[in-house]
C-alpha cells in the first residue's frame, strides 16, 4: 500500500484509506489486540484549554522521536501551536495528561507509527528528509450531548503547522455527521469523506492542504455519543 498511497499524497495532498485496507497494512506491521488499544480511549482527561468554553473534548498527548530503526518516547512536554495555525486555542503551552506508557508501546500503536513513518518518510523529498521525525500523538474523544454538539476541529478549517498528519478512527458511537473536508491553499474544497469504521484513516500533507471536520450530534438522545480518533503528526526535527 505505501507506494500507491505515496502517489496519491503526491498528486492530491491527501489520501483517504478505507478500514479494510488499513487493517491489512497494520496487520503486516504487527497489529495485535485492537480491543485493548481501543478501550484506552475510555480513560482520557477533559481538555480544559477550550477557549469556546466547551467540555466536549477529552484527550491524552505524547511526543516521540522516530527513525527507520527506533521509536523513542521523549520526556513529557506541552503541545504548542501558534495562533497562525490555531486561532482558537493557539499561542500557549497546553499540558495534557500523557498517553499511558503501555499504550505507546502497544502493538497496535507501534504498527500505526511504523506504517505512518514508512509512508511519510517515503513521500518526503530526499533532499529535505530528516534523520528523525518529531511525532506528537493525540488520543481524542469528542462527545456529543443534547444542546452541545461535539466539535472535532473547533478551530475550523485549519493546518496544524507540521509536515504530515494521520487521523485514524478508533471508535464511533451513536453520532451523526463528522464529515472530513479537504481544501487547497486557496480554501477551495477538493475532497470530503466521513470516517465511520475503526481503522479508517485520513492522511494529509499539511503544507499543501487545509482540513476540517463537521460537528457531531447524538443519534439517540440520552445514550453515550462520541467519536474517538488517534491523531499523529510528523514534523522534521
Amino acid at each position: 500500500m505505501p507506494a500507491p498511497l505515496q502517489q496519491t499524497l503526491s498528486q492530491h495532498g491527501f489520501a483517504h484509506v478505507e478500514a479494510t485496507a488499513m487493517h491489512a497494512v497494520l496487520l503486516e506491521a504487527g497489529l495485535a489486540d485492537w480491543p485493548a488499544f481501543a478501550e484506552s480511549w475510555n480513560d482520557l482527561g477533559v481538555d480544559t484549554y477550550m477557549a469556546d468554553g466547551g467540555t466536549y473534548r477529552r484527550r491524552r498527548h505524547a511526543a516521540l522521536s522516530i527513525t527507520a530503526e527506533t521509536i523513542r518516547r521523549k520526556p513529557h512536554q506541552p503541545h504548542y501551536q501558534s495562533r497562525d495555525y490555531n486561532a482558537l486555542n493557539g499561542g500557549l503551552a497546553r499540558w495534557f495528561q500523557p498517553v499511558r506508557d503501555e499504550i505507546v508501546a502497544h502493538p497496535a500503536m507501534q504498527a500505526i507509527l511504523r506504517t505512518a513513518f514508512t509512508l511519510f518518510d517515503g513521500a518526503t523529498d530526499p533532499a529535505t528528509r530528516p534523520a528523525s521525525w518529531h511525532v506528537e500523538l493525540h488520543q481524542f474523544r469528542i462527545e456529543a450531548r443534547p444542546g452541545e454538539r461535539g466539535q472535532p476541529t473547533p478551530e475550523g478549517l485549519h493546518r496544524d503547522g507540521v509536515d504530515w498528519v494521520l487521523v485514524l478512527l478508533v471508535n464511533r458511537e451513536n453520532v451523526a455527521s463528522g464529515e472530513t473536508s479537504i481544501h487547497d491553499l486557496q480554501r477551495n474544497k477538493i475532497g470530503s469523506f466521513t470516517l465511520t469504521q475503526p481503522m479508517e484513516t485520513a492522511l494529509v500533507d499539511d503544507g499543501r492542504v487545509f482540513h476540517g471536520v463537521t460537528a457531531i450530534e447524538p443519534l439517540v438522545i440520552g445514550a453515550p455519543a462520541y467519536r474517538d480518533v488517534l491523531v499523529a503528526t510528523y514534523r522534521r526535527e
